[in-house]
């Protein structure tokens, strides 16, 4: 079977296709956490629908436990270069982002966030991520997030390179 023909809906984003690992580690700093690293595979793909898939299952650099893990959608309104970003994550929270691709970059924000009832405090109210692909050709991506507890302050940042195509 061939593989699916790319809908041209999803050209703008056809940059960040592909299979990352993170190169070097990701770093991690929050103001209620210890500052740590991680590492992170990426999976996004496309299925010949008007949407990418995507994955990121990241992993503790020293004993390669998984840690965090989401997986979702990113959807192109046609004839535009607005964006949605909807994930699921293991940690029971769940978040529609929005915003715009311009070139090789994307930055989006929460537009709504749900979590499980049972969910780890504090909770997440808001995200901000960017997305953008370097001059070496390697993914930059940097998150940042407002709690219950704290405003909106930068958590991640990694940069991947690409092992597949």
């Amino acid at each position: 079977m061939e593989p699916p023909k790319m809908n041209p809906v999803v050209e703008p984003l056809s940059w960040m296709l592909g299979t990352w690992l993170s190169d070097p580690p990701g770093a991690g700093t929050y103001p209620t956490l210890q500052p740590f690293q991680y590492l992170e595979e990426v999976h996004i793909s496309h299925v010949g629908q008007p949407m990418l898939n995507f994955s990121f299952n990241s992993f503790h650099p020293d004993t390669r436990k998984p840690m965090h893990r989401e997986c979702g959608f990113i959807r192109l309104k046609p004839d535009t270069n607005k964006v949605a970003f909807v994930s699921a994550q293991n940690t029971g929270v769940v978040e529609v982002e929005e915003g715009e691709v311009n070139g090789q970059e994307l930055c989006i924000a929460s537009h709504s966030i749900a979590r499980i009832s049972f969910a780890k405090e504090p909770h997440v109210e808001q995200i901000t991520r960017k997305f953008r692909l370097n001059s070496e050709g390697k993914l930059e991506q940097t998150v940042s997030m407002a709690t219950t507890t704290q405003p909106m302050t930068q958590h991640l940042h990694v940069t991947y390179k690409k092992v597949t195509p």
